[in-house]
């Protein structure tokens, strides 16, 4: 028994070891499995954290987007809404203007009705309480009030010695053009249909200056057409001066711009002895036509600012509608069939120009 012990006692511990050696790499290779599934598990957790953020992002970007995409959609339409108001308070002044300088000289009814502007601009502009403008919107507004003169005083001149229904649409046509060029120049880009309404413009013309005025006053025509591209011109001109100021000088641009209308119209009578007040007979007419003129010049300005240029200075540009409208009521003026076409395919082109 003795000499069997030892032996007997060493397999033993053999065995022992064996079994602890084994023990422990199973707790290795469980504890090993355990981290390995829970490094698995937070890679997946991490995995999914990540795709969930990834698709709130998206989602966050597909609203942002449709946001954007509806704002600008609102801002084009308050434009819109905007630049056909300014239609409609243009062919009234215009109509206005027209017939204030019937009864008084044009030099008395530029000053008069710019006066009241201005008032109306000062008035408009504290009751926004905006800072003033740089020196840049200033000069802006100057450069639109200079330009703004010279197609007021060709335009009022066509409406007072010639033809209503020539000199409106011609001054409409040739003021949506010069800004949509100009835009164009500047970066905007109408779409292909706003081309067309270019297009239409050029028969327009032709149809509006080649109409017979009647009594043999074919003269007449012709003048109504040449006076009527230089109120375009300068209106175009005005509309792309204007359009440059910034948002956050207010309505202080036009402020300039009256001022620097009135100087040059001051100056104007002083050297050429033209008596700057006007008949009281036509007094209120002039009055009124400041006003809407005014009014006018604050709708296309914000217009100006919610949406393209190449669009709001189009649909401003339809104020001969009214224009048209109140002469044929107000004064009886005959529209002949060729002037007729002319006027339908020259606000056809204006609306074309706006799409």
């Amino acid at each position: 028994m003795d000499t069997c012990a030892p032996p007997l006692a060493a397999r033993g511990n053999a065995c022992l070891n064996h079994f602890l050696q084994t023990q422990r790499r199973s707790c290795t290779n469980s504890a090993s499995s355990a981290r390995s599934g829970r490094e698995c598990d937070a890679a997946a957790t991490n995995a999914a954290n990540s795709t969930n953020s990834a698709s709130s992002a998206r989602s966050g970007r597909e609203r942002k987007g449709v946001e954007g995409s509806g704002r600008e959609r609102r801002g084009q339409l308050v434009a819109i809404i905007l630049a056909g108001l300014s239609a409609l308070m243009y062919g009234a002044a215009d109509f206005c203007g027209g017939l204030g300088t019937r009864k008084s000289p044009l030099v008395s009814v530029l000053a008069v009705s710019q006066l009241v502007g201005l008032v109306a601009a000062l008035g408009a502009s504290a009751f926004l309480g905006r800072t003033l403008p740089t020196g840049t919107d200033l000069a802006w507004g100057a450069i639109s009030g200079v330009c703004g003169t010279a197609g007021l005083a060709a335009l009022y001149t066509a409406l007072a010695t010639t033809v209503v229904a020539v000199a409106s649409p011609v001054a409409a046509v040739i003021g949506a053009v010069v800004p949509v060029l100009l835009g164009v120049a500047a970066g905007e880009r109408p779409g292909s249909l706003a081309w067309i309404g270019i297009g239409l413009a050029v028969p327009a013309l032709v149809l509006l200056s080649a109409g017979s005025a009647g009594n043999g006053k074919t003269g007449l025509v012709r003048r109504a057409a040449l006076l009527g591209a230089a109120a375009g011109i300068g209106f175009g001109l005005f509309f792309f001066a204007i359009s440059r100021t910034s948002h956050a000088s207010g309505l202080w641009p036009l402020v300039t711009a009256r001022a620097s209308t009135i100087s040059i119209v001051a100056l104007f009578a002083l050297f050429s002895g033209r008596s700057l007040r006007p008949a009281r007979a036509g007094l209120t007419i002039v009055l009124l036509s400041g006003v809407l003129d005014m009014g006018a010049n604050i709708a296309f300005l914000l217009a100006s600012r919610a949406g393209m240029l190449s669009t709001v200075a189009v649909v401003a540009s339809l104020y001969p509608g009214p224009t048209v409208l109140l002469a044929w009521l107000v004064l009886r003026e005959r529209l002949t069939p060729t002037r007729v076409l002319g006027l339908v395919l020259a606000l056809a082109g204006v609306a074309l120009l706006s799409v």
